[in-house]
């Protein structure tokens, strides 16, 4: 969930909005019906009703959709923007839409449930011959030469005033992603195409690929760097690629294990993959480094995951095994049993009061009970 800073910040990026806002100039016309995923306060929303739009669903599930509405009263187009304050696979809609536009992604489109969220919009939402804004993201990768972001993570853990051997968390910290910003400069080798994502067809949310390339100059290669181009509409694109004006994307830098000589002429090879699972995605990324002799011989070779980068406890990891049998604690048996006592007639101060009475030894007063219940209506009622 993004702060009302976060929202400023990528409103405040030009190179992003004006993409967006040329896109939408040329798709949204007057009468147009638009959805827009994902709405945050509002902007892209009210920028159609500025381009003519005569309904505009603005779909947001965090509290900033209220903010949403009070720019829209502002700029006189609350009468045209229905805004719904839910996730987009819960709702249905009146009527299908020209347009959908959304941005729903991290530093990569490849981030949470971006893409189930697209295809089922597509599917449900968008009526024949109708517009989807992005159209395409295509996500490309290099080797890269980042020698002070490689220190950043990796330097906590190998140096030390206490003179520890911190190997568990070097371990972990070369298995987790990281965003740069990364220059034409660093990169050892021309870029390659990893995956592309056509949002018009793309049925399922995974991706993966092999990525080979032939080292084009000398250097320690640190990692990969990968990155986006999204086509959003007939010339209009957004990148966050090397060399890019910088936007709020960044790119995302994949670390090695431990820094590799590279030669000229050199072949890395990496296998990456991105398996969505559950609300998140696992990240797998194979890599060989092979001998520019032609002998075929392997050098260097890393298996890493951003599932060896997460910081998991036993007790933790044994309470998701498919054979563990499960017992509700007493926290869970106090949220189960607040839950079941929102059935639809009681309020939440009759629900606070009642569990005041009957668990006095967790609630000091009905008013304390009342957050608790409060909190739990937010999330779970409707």
């Amino acid at each position: 969930m993004y702060s009302l800073e976060g929202y400023g910040k990528m409103i405040a990026d030009r190179v992003r909005m004006e993409a967006y806002a040329q896109a939408m100039r040329q798709t949204v016309k007057p009468g147009s019906v638009v959805l827009e995923l994902g709405t945050g306060p509002g902007i892209f929303a009210i920028f159609a009703c500025q381009l003519g739009a005569s309904r505009v669903f603005a779909i947001e599930p965090e509290e900033i959709i209220q903010v949403a509405r009070e720019n829209a009263t502002i700029n006189g187009c609350l009468d045209r923007i229905e805004f719904i304050e839910e996730l987009s696979t819960r709702i249905t809609l009146p009527v299908r839409t020209d347009v959908i536009v959304s941005d729903l992604r991290g530093i990569l489109p490849l981030f949470e449930r971006h893409l189930p969220s697209i295809v089922d919009s597509r599917r449900r939402f968008l009526a024949p011959g109708g517009i989807l804004i992005p159209r395409e993201d295509k996500i490309w990768a290099a080797p890269v030469e980042m020698p002070k972001r490689y220190a950043r993570i990796v330097g906590p853990w190998g140096n030390n005033c206490l003179d520890q051997n911190l190997g568990a968390s070097h371990r972990r910290a070369v298995n987790t992603m990281q965003k740069t910003c990364a220059t034409p400069e660093e990169l050892l080798a021309a870029p390659q195409l990893w995956a592309t994502l056509d949002y018009t067809t793309i049925e399922c949310p995974d991706a993966r690929g092999e990525l080979r390339w032939n080292i084009e100059r000398e250097g320690t290669g640190h990692g990969i760097v990968v990155w986006f181009n999204a086509d959003l509409a007939d010339g209009v694109s957004l990148s966050n690629e090397p060399g890019a004006p910088e936007a709020i994307y960044g790119s995302m830098f994949f670390p090695w294990t431990h820094p590799v000589p590279l030669a000229r002429g050199e072949i890395v090879c990496v296998q990456l993959e991105a398996k969505l699972t559950g609300g998140d995605y696992v990240w797998r990324w194979t890599t060989k480094v092979t001998s520019a002799n032609g002998s075929g011989e392997v050098r260097n070779s890393f298996d890493q995951s951003s599932l060896a980068g997460s910081v998991l406890s036993l007790a933790q990891v044994r309470k998701m095994a498919s054979d563990y049998v499960p017992q509700l604690s007493e926290e869970g048996l106090l949220n189960r049993q607040i839950l079941e006592m929102m059935d639809g007639h009681a309020t939440l101060e009759e629900i606070a009061r009642r569990l005041a009475v009957e668990r006095p030894g967790q609630f000091a007063c009905w008013q304390d009970a009342l957050r608790r219940a409060s909190a739990l209506s937010q999330k779970y009622s409707r």
